[in-house]
Order: structure tokens, then sequence, then C-alpha cells
């Protein structure tokens, strides 16, 4: 299977886990593609002085890699600065929140698989 970037459409959300300004997002898989094993593949924009807020994982985990920009990462309670080629891993049960503090657009690639 094939899919198209015309035909991936990017999906915007407003203070995303309660985090602050605007997060696009992009499916790159949905629903049954992920075989019952996770349910995020996205490309994410997090825009300036824009956030995803501070989430915990219950029965999956997360990993970010990050393409372009940089932000600050809350890594359960740890605050440190990432950019671009970084890789943040969350496990079941962790928290995090990530905040573009860059003067352009922040993007990253999302996998949240099932624990």
């Amino acid at each position: 299977m094939i899919k198209r970037s015309a035909d991936l459409q990017p999906v915007t959300h407003h203070n995303r886990f309660g985090g602050e300004g605007e997060v696009s997002l992009k499916a790159l898989l949905v629903g049954d593609e992920f075989a019952g094993k996770g349910r995020v593949f996205s490309h994410i924009v997090i825009f300036p002085e824009s956030s995803i807020g501070l989430h915990q994982h219950q029965g999956d985990f997360e990993t970010f890699y990050i393409l372009k920009g940089e932000g600050q990462v809350n890594d359960n309670g740890i605050k440190t600065v990432v950019k671009a080629g970084d890789v943040i891993y969350t496990r079941d049960g962790e928290h995090h929140s990530l905040a573009n503090t860059g003067s352009g657009n922040m993007e990253l690639i999302a996998l949240v698989l099932y624990s």
C-alpha cells in the first residue's frame, strides 16, 4: 500500500492535552493498519509558542523523533532542551510534555504502541 502525501490531511488541535496554542497532526497510519499493536503514528507540527501538554501514558508508550526545530521536554518532571535528531521515549506509566521554544515550526514523528 502507498499513501500519497496529498491524501494525508493534517488536523489542527488547539490546547492539545492542555498545552498552549496549536498543534497539527497528520496520521500516517490509522485504525486496523496497526494490527492491534498501537494507536498513533503521526507527523506532528508544533507551531511557535505552542505545546503538547503534560499527559501520562497508561497501557501504551510513546516515542517522539524530532525532525526540525527545538523545544523543551518535561520528561517525568525533568525539563530538558531537545532539538532535531533527538528521540524522546516515554514508557507506560510515565508522563511528558513538549513545548516549541524556537521561532519556527517544530516537526516530529510520534509513535504510540500498546504495552
